[in-house]
């Protein structure tokens, strides 16, 4: 019996480490990642702008890798922006948000979600706003709110375009009202953009939800997004308990918002900086006339046209 229960044992341990799944930190780790036709590596995603060249998915990507792409490697100033009290309301719930923030830092290196930058697309210098999702998943408190203020501020002391790559799960509710009150604050610098005549573009990027949808994500002269990103306010199935109903596949992917009406364009990961850099141009603009992509061409009125629509 001794030599049965031990087979029997052996058989069970072996069990327990198949069906032992990976930790996260184990996910980060790896050189593997997971795509539509399973493990792909990490190294053949980042060559191809972490984008899927199987179902083209356009992962997730930290500020570093959106300004190496947008102004090129490492061809940028990271601006330091200001950083008000950590934990304004001592707030705690299965661990303190102090200790949930040091976890955040430590994780991306980052001191907030939120990352701003100076650089030039098409030889036009502009202010960029990037978002770390894996800090706290870029909600929206206090330090981001006064990043973009300040980032704001930097376009119209230096006439430059703000660019704000949108992304995030919504605002902070560990800072309660201070956390909502930066879609209040984030409005009003946009409204002073706008009276200093500062273009304003908003590129949206997988996921867009809550508080940011409701505030800055929506306020853009032009709004552009990545293929398949969510762009969304409340969660799918809170929807469709409300309105008792099922909703279509893609609901609430930029495909669909763009359908709706509330997103200008769809672009390719790799087109961006081209793109932007055409759109900055029209809008600051930097030549009379500017070609479509049929061979034909767009006056100056259609394009000041476009603008005051």
């Amino acid at each position: 019996m001794n030599w049965l229960k031990k087979t029997l044992d052996f058989g069970e341990k072996i069990k327990r480490f198949l069906k032992k799944r990976p930790s996260r930190k184990d996910m980060e780790e790896s050189d593997w990642t997971s795509c539509c036709k399973g493990p792909i590596l990490k190294k053949d995603l980042e060559n191809n702008l972490w984008v899927c060249p199987d179902c083209n998915k356009h992962h997730r990507i930290n500020p570093k890798q959106r300004f190496d792409l947008l102004f090129g490697k490492d061809n940028y100033q990271v601006l330091k922006t200001p950083m008000p009290p950590d934990d304004p309301l001592n707030f705690t719930d299965s661990k303190s948000y102090k200790d949930r923030l040091s976890s955040a830092r430590k994780k991306t290196g980052l001191n907030c979600s939120m990352v701003v930058a100076d650089g030039s697309i098409n030889n036009i210098k502009l202010t960029a706003i990037a978002s770390d999702f894996n800090y706290m998943g870029a909600s929206i408190g206090a330090a981001e709110g006064e990043a973009f203020l300040f980032a704001a501020q930097n376009s119209i002391s230096n006439k430059q375009p703000l660019l704000v790559v949108a992304t995030g799960g919504g605002m902070k509710m560990q800072e309660s009202i201070i956390s909502l009150n930066q879609m209040t604050r984030t409005t009003l610098a946009i409204n002073e953009l706008k009276k200093n005549k500062i273009p304003y573009i908003v590129l949206f990027a997988d996921p867009v939800a809550g508080g940011i949808t409701a505030s800055y994500a929506m306020l853009g002269d032009i709004q552009i997004a990545e293929p398949g990103a969510l762009i969304a306010f409340a969660g799918r199935r809170v929807i469709e308990g409300t309105v008792k109903e099922e909703l279509p596949e893609n609901f609430q992917k930029s495909e669909h918002v763009q359908a709706c009406g509330f997103v200008d364009a769809i672009i390719q990961r790799k087109d961006l900086p081209e793109k932007i850099g055409v759109l900055l141009t029209i809008l600051l603009k930097k030549q009379s006339e500017v070609k479509k992509d049929d061979g034909d061409k767009t006056s100056e009125d259609n394009i000041e046209n476009r603008e005051a629509s």
